[in-house]
């Protein structure tokens, strides 16, 4: 009987039966074990393309999972199509055209720059000054900046298939400019809004998300997605690795919304 699935991450894959692994670097040799799966379990990037549009196979998370998650700027352009009120003001420059006094003028101070491909908060910068904006253009030949939005949490809405599985809020270190939990943010699950979490699934089921974290700022003034993490962190989530991967078994072998184990969104 050939393997129902075929998976290139052992750990992402703890709890779904019937899973075959195969290295990545194995992928050439392994062709007819490839084709003979239902589906194929968190692929790197580099595979993606040779799986879907040469191998015809089903991934898991999806193609667009992949590529609108690759980096900061697919992540923006995409959202900003779909849902450009949430938003939060963005701009996207060359290290060659980025002025300090423009973007100071434009966006004030302070104002944010973050990494094109980062995560847990390290490629996130609050820029006061010049030089602080000068020590980051020094590295970064793509300048990203957002707008400053003054929150002291922000809530990290996990989405697995078509529901949340998991939602809280990360709050910062009083004075502190991050609020992920490897920068020493701490969880808070009261108070989280529902409707802001069926805006957030609402959305990864428009753009064919199916397996992200992501990061939303809830202010007086809107709810702002301000980036997402398709390989995000489990710590926050209140359900063990193979609770999860029975969670995606069930989304991949079911085809239905009603996910058990999910929070409803």
């Amino acid at each position: 009987m050939p393997p129902r699935y075929v998976t290139f991450n052992p750990i992402r894959s703890i709890g779904v039966p019937f899973a075959t692994y195969i290295k990545p670097d194995h992928m050439y040799r392994s062709i007819a074990e490839i084709s003979a799966a239902r589906h194929i379990l968190f692929p790197e990037y580099w595979q993606v393309n040779a799986l879907v549009y040469a191998l015809k196979k089903k991934i898991f998370p999806s193609a667009a999972t992949y590529h609108l998650g690759h980096d900061k700027i697919e992540t923006t352009r995409a959202l900003a199509a779909a849902c450009p009120h949430m938003v939060p003001r963005t701009g996207i420059f060359s290290q060659q055209t980025a002025e300090f006094e423009a973007l100071a003028a434009d966006f004030g101070v302070p104002f944010v720059c973050k990494e094109v491909k980062s995560a847990s908060g390290l490629g996130v910068f609050l820029i006061k000054c010049r030089r602080d904006f000068d020590e980051l253009i020094r590295t970064n030949p793509v300048v990203y900046v957002q707008e400053y939005l003054d929150i002291h949490r922000d809530l990290r809405v996990v989405v697995v298939g078509d529901g949340v599985v998991s939602a809280y809020w990360r709050i910062g270190q009083p004075g502190a400019f991050h609020n992920n939990l490897a920068r020493g943010g701490t969880i808070d699950r009261s108070g989280i809004p529902d409707q802001v979490l069926r805006e957030v699934a609402a959305v990864s089921r428009n753009l064919g998300i199916n397996h992200a974290g992501f990061d939303v700022a809830v202010t007086d003034t809107g709810v702002f997605i301000l980036e997402l993490n398709p390989f995000f962190g489990t710590r926050g989530i209140p359900v063990t690795a193979a609770e999860m991967g029975r969670i995606i078994h069930h989304y991949l072998s079911s085809g239905t919304r009603d996910v058990p184990g999910l929070r409803s969104a």
